[in-house]
């Protein structure tokens, strides 16, 4: 059983702004989160960088396990689908959107050591927690089939070689990005995430039919 499972009675006392109030909670155990971990997550310090009293969040939520589905579910799933997801929605070429999203990612130093924080997550309490193992996946597909639909329409549209599976290929993307990141973290240089995008996107360049493929030497 998870620390923090089991907290106080809930408040029923409103805050002022309850939706407001509930969105800075969410802002900052996200944060908290990302930078610590959550099973390290300070409540307190949640409390501090939302700016909101224990009363609060305990109107909003049961415990800290409930405030951590919460990020996942409304903070992370959200970022994931605005980043990765809702650029491909009716893009053009498929491959020329996911090179830029890809492109997008933050070398920042501080980004690199922090991690993933979708990954970091999933990596924490997959084996802990079977309520985040099952959001942090739900984020994942979401993820995967973005790709994989656009990657399926781009076939349709003759722009992405038909001969590929479009399900294996956003797979090997998911798992070759999420790798890199990984060792990022680890290594603490963003060299090994600048390598990984370009061996994404080299892996990306391949996927469009050869008439439509660039040839090394013809670039100018």
């Amino acid at each position: 059983m998870l620390a923090g499972r089991n907290g106080p009675k809930r408040s029923t006392t409103a805050p002022r702004d309850p939706e407001r109030t509930r969105t800075r909670l969410l802002q900052a155990a996200f944060q908290e989160i990302h930078h610590s971990g959550f099973r390290s997550a300070d409540l307190d310090a949640i409390l501090a960088k939302a700016g909101v009293t224990k009363g609060a969040l305990y109107y909003h939520f049961d415990n800290k396990e409930a405030l951590g589905y919460a990020v996942v579910d409304e903070v992370i799933a959200s970022k994931v689908h605005q980043k990765w997801v809702q650029p491909l929605r009716n893009a053009k070429d498929p491959i020329d959107a996911l090179i830029r999203i890809f492109r997008s990612e933050s070398l920042n130093k501080e980004d690199v050591q922090r991690g993933c924080y979708l990954l970091n997550l999933s990596q924490e309490m997959s084996g802990l927690d079977e309520g985040f193992r099952k959001r942090t996946a739900r984020v994942y597909k979401d993820w995967h089939d973005g790709m994989a639909d656009a990657l399926r329409e781009g076939q349709k549209r003759r722009i992405v070689r038909d001969d590929i599976s479009a399900n294996e290929t956003a797979t090997f993307l998911l798992a070759a990005w999420e790798g890199y990141a990984a060792l990022s973290k680890n290594a603490q240089d963003a060299r090994m995430l600048r390598s990984g995008q370009r061996s994404v996107i080299r892996h990306l360049e391949s996927l469009r039919p050869a008439r439509g493929r660039e040839r090394p030497a013809d670039r100018s």
